[in-house]
């Protein structure tokens, strides 16, 4: 069997024998490199950060335009590093899934060290602060979640765990956000170096998400007088610290049963799929897409590697939130959304399935090409119309990706503006074009009402995904009954006029009724929602 160990590697005709590649670069010269003069530091050690990061940085290796690793911190999720990084020598498999079924393997090997960001671990915390202090230090990015910059709870206040942070000071940090300003706290005091902090986290605007939560902490640190004022002029000030805007795009689903047994069927034998009791999937490999993009601003002030040489795109800001606005508002994720929507209603249980469906399939294109090109928010360093079909031809469809509807419908009340409300605007706002006209996407918000009822198109309960407005959303539906149109009287107006959910009250652009008379037709009775489908595509 083979097995992830560096003893293990040398022998590579048996590797190369069951097609899985090896890294071309002498792993023990980067080991000591990265040692003695680390570069880049990355907090979130899962799934995403060894199929995509960390392979970047291999590739650089690989070329010989770099000579240090990465080191890997995990902040939350202990289990993380103590189950599938310590006991491989922070050796990994990454397995590319495509749509025709063939695999790609390679091992990644690019992460030199891994560490528990934790003060309960004294001897990683004192590495990472060791690596925090030195000049070569170029940046530290990010792959924690969109909540892992979040300092409040639901109702707006902070947590307990950040105002402990915040009345304790930099030196028994608690909260992630916190570990970061007292790292940087002992950079800057080592003589103000520079630095970049870049998240990599798939939400809007990210590096000001970033900041603001650093900034914030350390502002109450210098207000309890427990650091100087200096230290925040320093996080303030762009030639020293900087915070990049990012767009990151790769789907990189939990260990799969099927890529396992794949794994073990051409002889390599490390591939426990574990479950962490922080609920997080993870094993020796990791499988995802082929297709990735990664776009940043460019502000490094200590410099940073030559990631252009393998793809990654280097813009200004104002580039990369066109791309983020392409990517969420037309060419990606409002057709994730609309599936999300019919595939729950309809009783599919993985995305690829319903690319398969006609409907669904048309609905999808007719979303991206007839009503989200026309506004398409054109970012120059990527073609819009190529980047939608590469999603409607390849990645949707991709069988192999076990993405389902369910998971895709968490919070989508908080997700309808960006995905659908901006397109309207931009519809409303152009002397040529009228909201009115649309069809499909008013047909995706009555799905998403319909599926609000939480029945199914056979009329069956069916059980909702997380939604922190579900409770508001579900009591404007108590009184619908299926197949009592009557019943549907006002039920959707504190919905579809509500600005928060949508960006824009849908009755003044002249949509509200259409919605209404869609719904109407998919709660006529069982199987409804099909036969609208069917009338509309």
């Amino acid at each position: 069997m083979l097995s992830l160990t560096r003893e293990a590697l040398k022998n590579r005709a048996v590797w190369e024998k069951a097609g899985i590649k090896l890294p071309k670069f002498e792993h023990d010269e980067m080991m000591l490199n990265t040692r003695e003069n680390p570069t880049w530091v990355h907090f979130g050690a899962g799934n995403i950060f060894r199929a995509f990061i960390a392979m970047l940085q291999q590739e650089l290796l690989n070329l010989g335009a770099a000579r240090t690793g990465i080191v890997a911190v995990e902040p939350f999720d202990f289990e993380i590093i103590e189950r599938v990084y310590t006991p491989y020598g922070n050796l990994g498999l990454v397995v590319t899934l495509h749509s025709d079924g063939t695999l790609d393997k390679k091992v990644v090997a690019s992460i030199s060290e891994s560490l528990i960001g934790d003060i309960s671990r004294q001897h990683d915390w004192n590495r990472l602060k060791e690596i925090f202090t030195k000049p070569c230090l170029q940046m530290v990015t990010f792959t924690i979640s969109e909540k892992g910059y979040n300092l409040r709870n639901a109702s707006g206040e902070y947590l307990e765990e950040v105002k402990r942070d915040m009345e304790e000071g930099p030196d028994q940090p608690g909260h992630v956000m916190s570990k970061v300003g007292a790292l940087l706290y002992a950079r800057y005091k080592n003589g103000q170096l520079p630095v970049a902090l870049v998240s990599l986290d798939n939400c809007s605007h990210n590096g000001t998400k970033l900041k603001k939560a650093v900034e914030t902490i350390v502002q109450r640190w210098v207000d309890n007088r427990l650091v100087e004022e200096g230290f925040l002029e320093y996080v303030l000030d762009t030639h020293k610290v900087s915070f990049p805007w990012t767009v990151i795009d790769k789907i990189t689903p939990r260990p799969s049963e099927d890529v396992k047994a794949a794994l073990e069927a051409i002889g390599f034998g490390d591939t426990e799929i574990i479950r962490t009791s922080k609920n997080t999937y993870v094993a020796p490999f990791v499988n995802t897409e082929g297709p990735q993009y990664l776009v940043v601003e460019d502000v490094f002030p200590n410099g940073r590697p030559p990631l252009e040489l393998v793809g990654v795109l280097f813009t200004d800001r104002e580039t990369v939130d066109r791309v983020e606005k392409m990517k969420v508002c037309t060419c990606l994720n409002p057709l994730h959304t609309a599936l999300a929507v019919f595939g729950c209603l309809l009783g599919y249980n993985y995305i690829a399935e319903e690319m398969r469906d006609s409907h669904l399939k048309k609905l999808v294109e007719r979303i991206g090409y007839e009503e989200g090109l026309p506004v398409v928010v054109d970012p120059g360093i990527l073609d819009p119309e190529a980047f939608l079909q590469e999603v409607i031809e390849k990645r949707l469809p991709n069988p192999y990706i076990p993405d389902t509807p369910q998971r895709i419908m968490t919070d989508t009340s908080q997700k309808m503006s960006i995905r659908f409300g901006e397109t309207i605007k931009a519809y409303r706002d152009r002397a040529e074009l009228d909201p009115a006209s649309l069809t499909y996407i008013p047909l995706v918000i009555a799905g998403w009402c319909r599926y609000l009822m939480g029945l199914d198109d056979k009329g069956n309960p069916m059980q909702l995904s997380p939604d922190p407005m579900l409770p508001f959303l579900q009591s404007c539906l108590a009184g619908v009954r299926m197949g009592d149109i009557t019943s549907l009287g006002d039920s959707l107006k504190p919905i579809l006029s509500n600005k928060g959910i949508f960006g824009l009250d849908l009755y003044k652009v002249g949509l509200g009724q259409k919605i209404e008379g869609y719904f109407a037709e998919m709660i006529s009775g069982a199987y409804a929602v099909r036969a609208t489908l069917q009338k509309y595509l």
